[in-house]
This record gives structure tokens, C-alpha cells and sequence, in this order.
């Protein structure tokens, strides 16, 4: 059965309530006049007795019951019912219940004449004798108004009229009566006074509580209004995310499992995008969440605008969305709408006068291409988008069983790698020599992370590092690799080896300069070890520099004020300015591999290697090249005036044990007629 609205049961409730409640107090009210009536009545028929009976009876004559016919006569005078009085006649009892006088024979001596007033044979008054306990609740005294009654009175002409009758004790000043009169008092004007009294006080109590019912009825009206309101303002936001106002993940399945049905009868296939912002992390950690905030509000207006009208963009949670699309022609038609969405990022965000660039990841999935329900579907979906982060592409489709190995290969590898952090065991660094291309002299180490897995054993960099970039670990990677870095020096000082006056470079990525206290951790670090700051260079990639260039210029100039040195690694294959070399603090310039290798075979390679060392002496920096394998390549290094090297030819990777044998080894084997002393270049201030 359908409930009653709140309103419908409120007027229902009330009207019940209201309408007791106001027979009540109209009941109440005629109740309290009627007492009030007869409490009055009472009060004048004492004053009847006080003044005609005490005043003109004898004591004795009403204790015997004896009354001379003069006295009789002259109480007729005296109760003889008068216009405009409210008397109607008068008995008198002894307290053994016997007639003494009644008023009602008046002209017989108060004996049996034709009375002018009588009461019915079933009323008290046309009794023969008293009323038995009346009478003798008036001997014991208990109050006079308890013996008043309403009765009917019937005149000589026979017409009735109300009447009060009382029975009030004859006291003579004592406190024992010596008899009883019986007074009967006039009621009909009374009674219509408290007829008229009680009905204005139905109407006035009928009014005021229709009055207040409609107030209340309004006010509950209003009420339910606004509670149903706010009951259908909140289903709708708990369909929907508060900062974006899209879809919420809750609101998106159910879309999605409606569409999901509808395919499976017209056999038309459906799609799902996921898409999260890369790095939005970074975004959150350095410039707050407000901004943060508002970046995700202007990616959801821009999808907005970018999907049709009979597709879903939402908000899943964070800085993932989810874009269904309820029909598509094929997964190539997906794939195109997908690089529709991910050009929405090619333009910079506003943020409060701020230019960001940001790029985005999507995975895409289809039904029944990919998945045969819409939990397999969102989770190939999600594979998909783990895919195109991964690799970098910007959009994937998902692409078989393979693709799920290898994305639970990474979920296990990050899942150990975390582990690996929290053991001694398994991360350790390796230490390749940088040699001065005119002595032949080693000049620098170089530190690579390893990891020894206990069960994969030796997992390359290039596996677990992008691992560590893209899910936030790379922070503590660097501090592992900066904490053992630091103990690896101040134990080779102690040593005092050929290696103790070498300065060693550590790789920084991206995200390392993006942390906000990265130069305390390493002031700090120098500190305990006692290291020369000389000693310590860090190297960053061309995509730090380009990512955020302030910030990453910021934390450089604080990172050189504590007297390190910075090299910008693999350059030549970013989007470095020459106005940002200009303006970072650098000292070395490093060339990539990928030119190094090709500088014998490739007619290109001397072109670009020689560009590179020349502008890396325009801006007063040290040029080196990573890769070297062959004497080849040596010689034209040298020929084109690169200053430092490092490379297979020399020496691979070797751990801190065999560094010194490394170092005396190739210090041993200078070429002859070179100069002795190391590289040294004054950078150019920067500007």
C-alpha cells in the first residue's frame, strides 16, 4: 500500500488532535460555568435563608416543626416570588426530614394551597418528604454547592422553566444546623448565559485552531516541500562528483550496465575510455590542491565538450575519468574518437594565470570485442590505460592475455621493488669511471642503481626505473641511492685510496627536483659523511628541465649554493632552449649515447657530437660522452675537442670493491705527451 505524504498525514493527525482537543476545552469550559452557576446559586440561596429564615424563624419554632400561622403568613410575604428576582420559592425541612413550610402553598399558610410554581412529580421538589441523602449532606455541612441541582419547575399555567434547587443548612450562628431550607431558585437566564458563553467559546476555540492548523499546515507544507527538495537535490549529488559536477562512478556503471544491456539486443558494439592526467601527483605536491582542483575542473569541462550527446564522461575518483560510449562503429572508430580526447590536452591549462601543460593516459576497451561483461570490460579498460602510461603512447587498446602478464608483471615488480626499500640487501650500487680524453686520467665516477633480486636475481635499471617514475617511488629510490652514495665516500676517505678525491655523479629524475626539501636531505647527507660538496654532482635529464623550467632552476641554484655541481644528462635528444642553458646553474654538458654510437657509421653523427661540444664550450661547460667502446671513437672525440668520456672501453660498471684496481689501472696507462692536469672549465654566470 502506497504511503501517505508527509503532509497528508500531518492534516489527517491534526484535524484528529484539534478536534478532540477542542471538544475538550468546550467541554471544559460549559462544565466550569455550570459549576460556577451552581457555586452561585449556592451563594444566594445561603443569603435567601440568612436573611428570611435565620433572621424571621425562631430556632425552636424550625427544632419543633411548630410554626403559627402569622409567622406563616408573614413568610409567605417574604417569599413570594417577585419580578426580576431570581426566587421561585422556599421549603423549609427539620433535620428529620419534615416539612416545616413550603412557599409553594402560599394563602394556606403554607399548607396545601394551590401553589403558583411546582415542580414535576419526578423532580425533588414535588417529593412528599426531602431528599434523603441531599438532606443529610446539609446536616453534616458539606458544602452547599454539592447540594444544588438543575431541576424543571412547572408553573400553574403549566409552563416549565429551569430551576436550581439547594439545600442549605439553618445554622443560627452555631456550628450544627437545626434545620434545613430548601430554596429553589430561578436557572433559565443562567442557562442561556452559559449556552451563549459556550458557544462563543466553540467558535472562538473552532477558529483559533483552524487558524493555527493553517499555519501549521503551511508550515509543514513548506517544510515537506524543502525535505523533498533537498531528498531529490541529494539523490542527484550522490549521482554526481561534487567538484566537477560529472557523473560519479556510481552514476557511470549504471549508465554502463543500461548500455551494456542494450547491446546485447541490438548486437552494436559499445566502448570505454579510461584516462588519468599524468603526474598529476606532481601538480597536487607543488602547486596545492586548490590548483589541482581547478585543473581537474577545466579537464571535465573540456571532455564535456568533446564527447557527443549520448555518451557519458564522469569522474571515477582522483584524477581518473571514464568516457562510455553507448554505440560504435568498430575498435579503429574507439581509436579515433580516443585521439580526439587526447588532443583536448595539446593546449595549456589556465590555472589563475598560470600555463601548464599536462598529458593524459587512456586505455580503451570494447564490448564485445574485448570482454563479455562490463567487469571484465572496465578492467581491460584499466590494463589498456596501465599499457599506454607505460609506454608513453598517450592511448592503447587493450590487446590480449599479453597485455594482462604484463601488467601484473609490473604490479609484482613494484610490489617487490617497494619491499627492496625496505631491506639492505638487494639494492646496491655499481661505479663507472669518467676519464679526461687528454691525460687518460679517470676524473669522476659515475653511480648505477642494481637490484639483486632474491628469486629474478639481476633486474636491469631500465625495467624497474620507469616502474619507480610512474608510480611516485622515485623519491625513495634517489635517497636510497644518495644515502649510499654518501656512506660509499666517507668510507673510501677513510681508505684514502686513488678513488677518495673523485667526484661521483648521481642520476636525479624529474620528480626528485620537484621536492620541495630535496637540498635540506642533501645538505644533511653531507653533513653526516663529512663530504666535500665538490665532490657531489648530480646529473638531470632534459625532461626535468623541460617539465617545470622555474621550479627545476629553483631547486638547481640551491643545490649549487651548497657547492655541488650539475650535469645535464643524454642531452640532445630533448627540447632544451638555449635560453635555459643560459640560466641553470650548469658545469657539464653530456652527450647521448645515441650520437656517441654513431659517430663512426653514421655521416651525420660527427655533425651533431661536434655541435654539441662546441655549444657546451659557448657556455663555458664541460662536453662528455657516454657510450665510448672503441678507439675510433676516442680519437674523434678528442679530434673534435670533447673533454671527458665514459664507456665500455674503459671500464663496465664495477661494484665499490674493485673501483680502486679500476682507477689505478687506467691512471697507470696515460697516454704519453698528454698533460697532467684534469678538465677544468669556468661555466658562464648565469643569466
Amino acid at each position: 500500500m502506497r504511503r501517505l505524504r508527509l503532509t497528508t498525514t500531518f492534516a489527517l493527525v491534526s484535524l484528529v488532535a484539534m478536534s478532540a482537543l477542542g471538544a475538550a476545552l468546550v467541554l471544559a469550559t460549559s462544565h466550569l460555568l455550570q459549576r460556577q452557576a451552581l457555586s452561585e446559586a449556592a451563594r444566594t440561596a445561603q443569603a435567601w435563608v440568612l436573611a428570611g429564615v435565620e433572621r424571621e424563624v425562631p430556632e425552636d419554632t424550625l427544632r419543633t416543626g411548630d410554626l403559627p400561622p402569622a409567622l406563616s403568613q408573614h413568610l409567605d410575604a417574604v417569599f413570594t416570588p417577585r419580578p426580576g428576582s431570581t426566587l421561585l420559592g422556599i421549603r423549609l425541612w427539620t433535620g428529620h426530614g419534615v416539612l416545616v413550610y413550603d412557599s409553594s402553598s402560599a394563602g394556606a399558610g403554607g399548607r396545601g394551597a394551590a401553589s403558583t410554581l411546582r415542580a414535576p412529580a419526578d423532580t425533588a421538589p414535588a417529593r412528599a418528604v426531602a431528599d434523603p441523602q441531599r438532606l443529610a449532606d446539609a446536616i453534616r455541612r458539606v458544602s452547599a454547592q454539592s447540594s444544588a441541582a438543575v431541576v424543571t419547575a412547572v408553573d400553574s399555567n403549566g409552563h416549565t422553566a429551569a430551576a436550581l434547587d439547594v439545600y442549605v443548612p439553618v445554622l443560627y450562628g452555631r456550628t450544627s444546623p437545626s434545620a434545613v431550607a430548601e430554596v429553589l431558585l430561578s436557572y433559565d437566564e443562567t442557562a442561556a448565559a452559559i449556552r451563549q458563553a459556550t458557544r462563543t467559546v466553540l467558535w472562538v476555540t473552532a477558529g483559533g485552531l483552524a487558524l493555527l492548523f493553517v499555519l501549521l499546515f503551511r508550515t509543514v507544507h513548506r517544510a515537506s516541500r524543502r525535505l523533498r527538495t533537498q531528498a531529490s537535490e541529494n539523490a542527484r549529488l550522490a549521482l554526481l562528483d561534487p567538484l566537477t559536477g560529472l557523473p560519479n562512478r556510481r552514476l557511470f556503471n549504471d549508465r554502463l550496465d543500461r548500455a551494456a544491456a542494450v547491446s546485447a539486443r541490438s548486437g552494436l558494439p559499445l566502448g570505454v575510455l579510461l584516462l588519468d592526467i599524468d603526474r598529476f601527483k606532481d601538480v597536487n605536491d607543488t602547486l596545492g590542491h586548490p590548483r589541482g582542483d581547478a585543473l581537474l575542473v577545466e579537464v571535465a569541462a573540456r571532455l564535456r565538450r568533446t564527447i557527443r550527446d549520448a555518451d557519458t564522461v564522469a569522474r571515477l575518483g582522483g584524477d581518473e575519468f571514464a568516457i562510455l560510449l553507448p554505440v560504435v562503429e568498430s575498435v579503429a572508430a574507439a581509436e579515433q574518437f580516443a585521439g580526439r580526447v587526447r588532443q583536448v590536452f595539446d593546449d595549456p591549462f589556465d590555472l589563475e594565470g598560470m600555463a601548464l601543460h599536462v598529458d593524459t593516459s587512456i586505455g580503451l576497451a570494447v564490448l564485445p570485442e574485448h570482454a563479455d561483461d562490463v567487469t571484465t570490460l572496465m578492467a581491460r579498460a584499466d590494463i589498456a590505460m596501465y599499457t599506454a602510461k607505460a609506454a608513453g603512447v598517450g592511448v592503447a587498446t587493450y590487446a590480449g592475455q599479453d597485455a594482462v602478464h604484463d601488467a601484473t608483471s609490473r604490479l609484482i615488480l613494484l610490489g617487490d621493488l617497494r619491499a627492496a626499500l625496505g631491506r639492505s640487501d638487494e639494492l646496491h650500487l655499481h661505479y663507472q669511471p669518467k676519464v679526461d680524453l687528454r691525460t687518460g686520467r679517470v676524473v669522476g665516477l659515475e653511480a648505477l642503481l642494481r637490484w639483486q633480486h632474491p628469486t629474478l636475481g639481476n633486474i636491469p635499471p631500465a625495467d624497474f626505473i620507469p616502474v619507480a617514475e610512474r608510480t611516485g617511488l622515485m623519491q625513495q629510490v634517489t635517497a636510497r641511492v644518495l644515502t649510499l652514495v654518501g656512506a660509499q665516500m666517507a668510507a673510501w676517505r677513510d681508505e684514502d685510496g686513488p678513488q677518495s678525491q673523485l667526484p661521483v655523479a648521481v642520476n636525479l629524475s624529474a620528480r626528485n627536483l620537484l621536492e620541495p626539501e630535496l637540498d635540506l636531505f642533501v645538505a644533511d647527507l653531507l653533513r653526516t659523511h663529512r663530504i666535500s660538496p665538490s665532490l657531489l654532482e648530480l646529473e638531470i635529464t632534459e625532461s626535468a628541465l623541460v617539465e617545470d623550467p622555474a621550479r627545476a632552476i629553483a631547486m638547481l641554484r640551491k643545490l649549487t649554493a651548497l657547492g655541488l655541481t650539475v650535469a645535464v644528462d643524454d642531452f640532445g635528444i630533448g627540447n632544451t632552449s638555449m635560453s635555459q642553458l643560459g640560466t641553470m646553474p650548469l658545469r657539464t654538458l653530456k652527450i647521448d649515447r645515441s650520437f656517441v654510437t654513431n659517430l663512426v657509421d653514421n655521416e651525420a653523427g660527427p655533425v651533431l657530437v661536434k655541435a654539441i661540444v662546441d655549444l657546451a664550450h659557448e657556455f663555458g661547460l664541460l662536453a662528455v660522452a657516454e657510450g665510448v667502446e672503441s678507439p675510433e671513437v676516442i680519437e674523434r672525440l678528442r679530434a673534435m675537442g670533447c673533454d671527458v668520456a665514459q664507456g665500455f672501453h674503459w671500464s663496465r660498471p664495477v661494484p665499490p670493491a674493485q673501483v680502486p684496481d679500476v682507477v689505478r689501472r687506467l691512471s697507470a696507462q696515460d697516454p704519453p705527451g698528454r698533460p697532467a692536469a684534469a678538465p677544468q672549465r669556468t661555466p658562464r654566470p648565469p643569466g
